[in-house]
């Protein structure tokens, strides 16, 4: 086994042309942890943040970045009951932020962070899951706990988190109300599941009260902070509105009143860990993708780490919703039910 491996290692804030691939030391193992030979991650926002020096406190330089990947075990750590050849997904954990991520052709993570999975599907595919399918799962499940035959509203469907959200939604038997600002992705919503898909302008929240004149079970907010105070007002008593994300960069609320929040009504947020997506669930959801029952919209897919600096200006373009996938290379069939967006 060489030395080396090839990484984008950054040692500051860097511009996209800058994300060069170089040589570096292939991490060790130690006990309780696993390397892993990365064949795929996804590219992620606060990747695109981490480039630019503008990551909170919990990040550091010089640092290969990544926050997620998939692969098989390379080598394990002493007290570790995984095999080589295992494939695995990772995220969470500090990876690409604390220590160092996926931009890599290995990585190394603790054990418990590692998740055993088994499919055919394609690196490109399995690729895109580990964050958002962590992220959708986990707000919806442990944010919401959402319940089949509730209604639940995703303000910010198209985001790549958004659009899983909405086909896990859909799977756990809830109807699903998903908004855009697009006219264009109205389509797109409704193609992964969403029952009523509604454009997020001035008349919003009339269009959803006439959705549901009752009030909904709950809603994941993705937004905006400040859209908090709306889509608590759109909730049922007895319901709850779990924030998630801020697409817009407002992430909190200056002289937010408690008050704001109608009598009854809950509101949390959902960060997540890595083992809020259990290995029964990933393989529940793998199952189903497989058979075409659950949809993951890719945006794109790039071969080799020097494709990252374009897989970057791609997702900040936001020109194609979905998931933006790096592979190192792609190995496999994709037997996935991919859904593409129409309008690229």
């Amino acid at each position: 086994m060489p030395d080396t491996m090839r990484a984008i290692r950054l040692t500051g804030p860097v511009a996209l042309d800058e994300l060069t691939v170089s040589h570096v030391p292939i991490p060790d193992v130690e006990p309780g942890r696993v390397r892993i030979r990365v064949r795929a991650f996804g590219v992620n926002e606060s990747e695109v943040t981490s480039c630019k020096g503008e990551s909170g406190p919990d990040f550091s330089f010089p640092r290969i970045l990544g926050i997620e990947a998939v692969g098989v075990v390379d080598a394990v750590g002493d007290g570790v009951d995984m095999v080589p050849g295992q494939k695995v997904a990772t995220m969470m954990g500090g990876l690409g932020r604390s220590i160092d991520g996926s931009y890599a052709q290995y990585t190394v993570v603790d054990a418990a962070n590692a998740i055993p999975f088994d499919t055919d599907l394609s690196w490109d595919v399995v690729g895109a899951l580990p964050e958002m399918l962590q992220t959708a799962h986990g707000s919806l499940t442990r944010g919401l706990r959402l319940q089949a035959g509730q209604h639940v509203l995703i303000h910010g469907g198209t985001s790549t988190v958004g659009l899983t959200a909405i086909a896990i939604a859909h799977q756990l038997g809830a109807t699903v109300t998903a908004t855009t600002r697009n006219p264009t992705r109205l389509d797109l919503l409704r193609q992964v599941g969403a029952d009523h898909a509604v454009l997020d302008d001035n008349n919003l929240a009339d269009a959803v009260r006439a959705i549901a004149p009752g009030g909904l079970d709950g809603a994941l907010e993705f937004v905006s902070a400040s859209a908090l105070p709306d889509t608590l007002s759109l909730i049922q008593p007895g319901g709850n509105v779990c924030f998630v994300g801020a697409l817009d960069g407002q992430w909190t609320i200056s002289e937010f009143s408690p008050f704001t929040i109608p009598t009854g009504v809950g509101l949390t947020s959902y960060a997540g860990d890595a083992d809020d997506l259990p290995v029964d669930a990933l393989s529940r959801y793998l199952r189903s993708i497989e058979a075409g029952t659950l949809d993951i919209v890719i945006a794109g897919v790039y071969e080799g780490l020097e494709k990252v600096a374009e897989a970057h200006h791609d997702l900040e373009s936001g020109h194609r919703p979905g998931k933006h996938v790096v592979t190192l290379p792609a190995n496999g069939r994709t037997t996935a039910h991919q859904v593409t967006d129409p309008q690229s």
